[in-house]
């Protein structure tokens, strides 16, 4: 037996061994850029989908913008118009202002108090007169912190009277009136 030459086989089979590992290594090599291929065709195709909803979010974005816009819009058009209400509101409550005025300074000026000038500038009031009495000025001072229409009496100054009326003494007054949403409910009077 050492005679036998084994060679050629060993040829043979090293051949077809080659042979074996070329096609395994093709197959592999095939098998991996299909799988290559389909990976990528499957993250493609959800890259796109994605794509597909990131742009349908944004269209859906930008018509809810636009409602906000609209929104906004209604919103900013309620609160002027409220605001042309309101002014109107107190319009109208103070359009007899002046003689709701006059009428509640005739009511807190009590007896022995004369008025010399009332002048009104906004929601001031001053007024000058005389007073037999500095009590009937205090009366006149709690009078005008009770009232429904008027508020922060301030007494600026009383000065004796001069020789030919000792008996009155002059007085300088300042009050206001008050905001429209403090004057609430005006008593309506027949």
């Amino acid at each position: 037996m050492p005679h036998i030459n084994l060679l050629p086989w060993r040829e043979l089979q090293r051949e077809e061994s080659k042979k074996k590992f070329v096609t395994i290594l093709i197959a592999v090599v095939i098998v991996c850029f299909a799988s290559m291929y389909v990976l990528n065709s499957f993250y493609t195709a959800l890259k796109d989908g994605q794509n597909l909803k990131n742009n349908y979010l944004s269209s859906e974005i930008s018509l809810l913008d636009k409602k906000i816009s609209d929104i906004r819009d209604l919103d900013y058009r309620k609160e002027n118009l409220q605001q042309r209400m309101h002014l109107i509101e107190e319009l109208q409550s103070s359009r007899n202002l002046g003689t709701q005025i006059m009428d509640e300074v005739a009511k807190i000026v009590p007896a022995g108090v004369y008025l010399t000038k009332l002048e009104r500038r906004g929601n001031r009031i001053h007024v000058l007169g005389r007073s037999e009495s500095n009590n009937r000025l205090s009366n006149m001072l709690r009078e005008v912190q009770n009232s429904y229409l008027l508020e922060r009496p301030t007494m600026q100054g009383i000065v004796a009277g001069n020789q030919s009326s000792r008996l009155l003494s002059d007085f300088n007054m300042e009050f206001y009136v008050k905001p429209f949403d403090k004057i609430g409910e005006v008593p309506n009077e027949p």
